[in-house]
C-alpha cells in the first residue's frame, strides 16, 4: 500500500524520509526571534521585526508538526526507525525545546499561551530526558562513534526552562530543570571530548554539530541570570566567557566548515549563535561595556545572515527533494 502511494505522489515519496531534524530549524528560527526581541529592548531596534518573525516561526512550526504527524500516521515504521536510531533519537527533544522557546517568544503576546506552551514543553522534555538517558544506560547498541554534540539536545535542553519559568512564578521547578541540564552537560561534554580526542573524528556531515557546544554555557548564562534575579555574579561570568571562548574557537575553524556541502546538520549553527547573541546583549545590558555593545550588533547581524542562508538552502533542498533521501 505504501509503495503504491510512493509511486503515485511526489509528496508520498518524500514523506517516509521527512526528517525529525527539521525541528532543529524551529529551534534556530525561534532563537533568532528571541535575539531580535532582546535587541528591541537592548539596542532599541523596532519591535515589528521580531513580531513578524514570531508569526513566521509559528507558521513554520505548524508546517513541520503537520509534516511529521503525517509521517507518523502513514509511515509509523519509519518514525520508529528514527526514534530508535542512536543519533537521530537526540533530535526528538528538539520538538519540546521548540515549545519552550516559543513559550519565551510569546510572553509579550499572551501570558496564558506562553504558560500553556511552557507547561507542555516541560512535561514532554522531562519525558524525553528520562527516556533517552534510560536508553543510554541500558542498551548495548550505543557505541563511541554514536556520541556527537547532538547528544546535548535532550539533556541540556532542560536549561531553557527557567527563561520563561521564572516569569511564570515556577522558580523551584526552574532550578530543578536547570540543575539537570547543567550537571549532565558537564558529563556529556567530557564524553564528547573523549570521543573527539581519542577516537575517529566526526564525519563531515556531523561537523556542524560542534556549534552545539556553544549552547549550554550561553543558554546557561541567560537562565542563571534569570534565576539570580538579574545579577551578574562570578558563576554567571564563568558561563558567559566559556561560551565566548567556544565561539572564538569555532571561528578559527571557519575554513573547515566552509567546505562542508549542505546538510540539515547545518542548522546546528543557528540556535547556538542565536543564544550567544542573546547572551552578549544581556551582558552588555548589565555591564554597559562599549565593546560588548559593538559585539551585540555584530552577533545579531551574523546570526541573522546565517539563518537567512540556512532558510534559503533548506527551501532549495526541500524543493529538489535533497533532504528527503534515506541515509
Amino acid at each position: 500500500m505504501a509503495d503504491t502511494a510512493t509511486s503515485s505522489s511526489p509528496v508520498s515519496a518524500k514523506l517516509p524520509h521527512f526528517p525529525i531534524a527539521f525541528f532543529a530549524m524551529i529551534m534556530g528560527t525561534s532563537g533568532l526571534t528571541l535575539a531580535w526581541q532582546k535587541a528591541t529592548e537592548v539596542l532599541q531596534l523596532p519591535a515589528l521585526v521580531s513580531q513578524v518573525m514570531l508569526i513566521l516561526v509559528t507558521c513554520l512550526f505548524l508546517v513541520v508538526c503537520l509534516g511529521y504527524a503525517l509521517k507518523i500516521l502513514r509511515f509509523p515504521e519509519m518514525s520508529l526507525k528514527e526514534f530508535h536510531h542512536p543519533i537521530k533519537i537526540s533530535f526528538f527533544p528538539a520538538f519540546s525545546i521548540s515549545l519552550l522557546l516559543l513559550s519565551v517568544a510569546t510572553l509579550q503576546v499572551s501570558a496564558d499561551l506562553s504558560l500553556f506552551l511552557w507547561a507542555l514543553g516541560c512535561v514532554m522534555h522531562l519525558g524525553f530526558t528520562l527516556y533517552v538517558i534510560t536508553q543510554w544506560i541500558h542498551h548495548p547498541k550505543f557505541q563511541i562513534q554514536h556520541s556527537t554534540p547532538a547528544w546535548f539536545i535532550p539533556v541540556v535542553g532542560n536549561i531553557i526552562v527557567p527563561i520563561a519559568g521564572v516569569t511564570h512564578g515556577f522558580t523551584e521547578l526552574s532550578w530543578f530543570f536547570f540543575s539537570i541540564g547543567l550537571v549532565y552537560w558537564l558529563v556529556l561534554k567530557t564524553l564528547i571530548f573523549n570521543r573527539m580526542l581519542f577516537h575517529d573524528p566526526l564525519p563531515e556531515k556531523l561537523l556542524p554539530t560542534l556549534f552545539i557546544l556553544i549552547a549550554p554555557p550561553a543558554v546557561g548564562f541567560i537562565s542563571y541570570t534569570k534565576l539570580n534575579g538579574g545579577e551578574i555574579d562570578g558563576f554567571a561570568r564563568i558561563l558567559f566567557y566559556s561560551a565566548m571562548f567556544l565561539v572564538l574557537l569555532l571561528i578559527t575553524q571557519l575554513e573547515r566548515f566552509r567546505r562542508i556541502p549542505f546538510f540539515l546538520s547545518w542548522w546546528a549553527y543557528s540556535f547556538p549563535l542565536a543564544a550567544s547573541s542573546i547572551a552578549i546583549q544581556t551582558m552588555y545590558q548589565k555591564t554597559g561595556s562599549s565593546f560588548l555593545g559593538l559585539l551585540s550588533w555584530v552577533s545579531l547581524m551574523v546570526v541573522s545572515l546565517v539563518i537567512a542562508l540556512l532558510l534559503f538552502k533548506t527551501f532549495k533542498a526541500v524543493h529538489s527533494g535533497g533532504v528527503f533521501q534515506p541515509d
